[in-house]
């Protein structure tokens, strides 16, 4: 089984570091099946979070999660995800079908037996 990484590019909505909007900048998406149950999100500041892949499935239908990260649909095209930290909230809008295609990935990879070397 192999790391599932993605780069991706997203909206920063609300962040206290930014006094404007500077478009869309580079995210990183990435899966472990180490830690099968888990996805992480790299920001462009460095700050990743690992949090529940079911979370991120169930937040492309309906608004989920509590705490430190929370996702929900937003329109047809677009989701969001909130990540709360002492530093303050980062509000991410990302196009869902990139979110998408990265779980399809990750279940894939999570399928994927390990192929043995010789």
């Amino acid at each position: 089984m192999s790391v599932v990484e993605q780069y991706a590019r997203a909206h920063i909505v609300t962040d206290d570091n930014l006094r404007e909007d500077p478009g869309a900048v580079p995210v990183v998406l990435r899966y472990d099946p180490d830690e099968p149950r888990s996805v992480q999100v790299r920001l462009p500041d460095r700050h990743e979070w690992t949090f529940s892949r079911s979370l991120l499935e169930q937040g492309l239908r309906a608004p989920t999660g509590t705490g430190e990260v929370r996702v929900w649909p937003c329109g047809r095209v677009q989701a969001v995800v909130e990540f709360h930290s002492a530093r303050g909230v980062s509000v991410v809008q990302f196009e869902t079908r990139t979110l998408t295609r990265f779980l399809r990935r990750t279940y894939t990879a999570a399928e994927t037996p390990a192929v043995a070397h010789r």
